[in-house]
């Protein structure tokens, strides 16, 4: 196979230095070595002996990212890239062989993982792929422009979305481009021994032409003509989806929340999809509106509060609290992720709620008229920015009450998961494994964390096994939270009073939730035996009812010492129990009493 754009990578050399055996023949393995070959050579490596040199690091980028970002492998022929890796190596001295095949077995999961994952496809190798379906022959650009006709309105694969394919192809064309470009420097400044890669006629007209050549080599012969040309509508670029600075605002505010996007929202209850990327441009556009000075002081805000009435499980949020926590009014803990019921029929300008609301909203006594007068004019200005995204039919505000639509839930989770925030359905959410339910859940606002706990258990039928296999999960969602608390207080959020009593019975073993257990049983007059509680779930139970947020240090102290005084061997033994199954929140609670933990 003679070398096509790029020059100098050995290629032929070393196809001809191949002993000649049945892998060797299989016309996968030329095609794999051109690219293999291509793509060391542009990253670098060094082709001092006339082959390019396969580097462990670099033979890791080639599988792992390169790869899966620029080649399009057919089914069957994955497994002759990392053998055309190992007969390159083999032409080198021992040491680069047995480094080298170190490194594709430690890459070989990551390498089938990254071609095959739909996150990683791009518009050039997803229409290679269709094209071969259809029964293109994918060197032929005739034939290639002859069939890509057919492939209107093809469906992409389950769970990608078209912003994927061009953010990830957008990333792609870039990253070649630079790579061409660095090698083309490269041999400029420090001509190899081997020749340039690339000739100043092939870079005549720039790089871009010459990646956009590679691609075609790499997918399918023509393709990127004809999705630069006649079929663009096929492969829509950044400009085609303004609405991805609104995704990454919403990314932004993720990240604020919870510090990476792989750490999931809770699924919103109910949503409804529509043309979710119309829809998204709408809210954009309103968003940007908001953002001019006429909506200040809270016209900034719009990703802010989309993002926080998502997070809260789509739940309705209060605009006289949201007002109260802009203006730093003390607000209790307790109530902030509190759902609001939503009033039917309120229209008409907005009015802050009297004060007895306000009291009860913001759980802050010695609330009067006068405070709520002065929260008239911010609480107005928040209104007014609410109405405007309520103007797009994605939001609404019902008196007080403001929230996402069904359409405005679907439409902020597609942007979430535009940039790959994980923003499961509750579908998806039910079908998780126990302990990743709870690690998700233990994040979670209460309201969503206990409707996500019922319908997991609900899509199995509330049976005794589904009860039992949540309740187990615990153990080990507990041993690997950054809170563990947060994960015990899930117990409480269950219906226990619905519970099999044969699950609660198994589950009063538990180092983490035995007394819980114990306790929910007994409140149903239920028989069970306090003995096989074990001393760490008795510690956590103490520990988890003792004052820790509210009044003052007095009375965490005193409930402490009562605690202590029934507790085998006193208070240094209670303190270490609580230590060894909870060090971070006891140390929490504890630290501030000065009792070292």
């Amino acid at each position: 196979m003679a070398e096509s754009v790029l020059t100098n990578t050995g290629l032929d050399r070393f196809l001809a230095l191949l002993d000649g055996g049945p892998e060797h023949r299989d016309p996968a393995f030329p095609r794999a070595a051109e690219v293999v070959l291509g793509l060391l050579a542009l990253r670098g490596a060094d082709r001092t002996s006339g082959l390019p040199a396969p580097e462990p690091r670099l033979v890791r980028q080639l599988l792992v990212e390169d790869l899966p970002a620029f080649v399009y492998v057919p089914p069957g022929e994955l497994d002759a890239y990392p053998a055309v890796v190992a007969a390159l190596a083999a032409r080198f001295d021992g040491e680069l062989r047995e480094r080298t095949a170190a490194a594709v077995e430690e890459s070989a999961g990551d390498f089938a993982r990254a071609m095959d994952d739909p996150g990683n496809l791009t518009w050039h190798r997803w229409y290679a792929s269709l094209l071969r379906s259809v029964g293109a022959d994918l060197a032929d650009p005739a034939d290639v422009r002859r069939r890509i006709g057919a492939l209107d309105g093809a469906p992409l694969p389950d769970g990608v979305l078209r912003a994927d394919l061009t953010v990830r192809t957008a990333l792609a064309d870039t990253l070649l481009t630079e790579a061409v470009a660095r090698a083309y420097v490269r041999d400029a400044e420090a001509p190899p021994p081997a020749g340039p890669l690339l000739t100043d006629h092939a870079v005549a007209a720039g790089v871009g032409p010459v990646a956009a050549a590679l691609l075609d080599r790499w997918t399918a012969a023509g393709l990127a003509e004809q999705l630069a040309g006649p079929y663009a509508r096929y492969a829509p670029g950044p400009d085609d989806f303004p609405h991805l600075a609104l995704a990454d605002a919403l990314l932004d505010e993720h990240m604020d929340y919870y510090g990476d996007p792989g750490l999931p929202v809770p699924p919103p209850a109910e949503t409804e999809e529509r043309d979710p990327e119309r829809a998204a441009d709408l809210l954009l556009t309103a968003v940007e509106e908001l953002a001019e000075e006429e909506y200040e002081p809270y016209g900034g805000e719009a990703p802010h509060l989309l993002y926080a009435l998502y997070q809260r499980g789509c739940a309705a949020d209060s605009v006289a609290r949201r007002a109260a926590e802009y203006e730093d009014w003390s607000v209790d803990p307790a109530l902030e992720d509190v759902p609001v019921t939503v009033p039917g029929g309120v229209t008409g300008p907005y009015v802050v709620p009297p004060v007895p609301e306000l009291v009860r909203l913001l759980g802050t006594a010695g609330i009067d008229e006068a405070d709520r007068v002065r929260l008239e004019g911010p609480a107005r200005d928040l209104a007014v920015a609410v109405d405007r995204l309520a103007a797009t039919g994605l939001v609404f505000r019902s008196g007080d009450a403001f929230g996402l639509t069904p359409h405005g839930a679907a439409t902020v989770r597609y942007l979430l998961r535009v940039r790959r925030v994980a923003a499961p359905t509750a579908a998806e959410a039910a079908a998780w494994p126990a302990r990743d339910l709870l690690a998700a859940a233990a994040q979670w606002p209460q309201a969503p964390a206990a409707h996500a706990l019922a319908g997991w258990l609900h899509a199995r039928g509330d049976t005794a096994g589904a009860w039992t296999e949540l309740l187990d999960a615990f153990g080990p969602a507990h041993a690997h939270a950054p809170d563990p608390a947060a994960v015990r207080d899930l117990f409480g959020l269950l219906d226990t009073a619905s519970a099999p009593p044969g699950a609660l019975r198994a589950a009063l073993e538990s180092p983490v939730i035995g007394a819980r257990a114990l306790h929910a049983l007994e409140v149903r007059g239920e028989a069970a035996d306090p003995l096989r509680v074990p001393a760490a779930a008795r510690a956590l139970h103490v520990l988890d009812r003792l004052p820790a947020k509210k009044g003052p240090l007095e009375s965490r102290r005193a409930a402490f010492d009562a605690a202590a005084a029934t507790w085998p061997g006193g208070s240094a033994a209670l303190l270490r129990t609580m230590t060894e199954a909870d060090p971070r929140g006891t140390a929490r609670v504890l630290g501030p009493l000065g009792i070292p933990t």
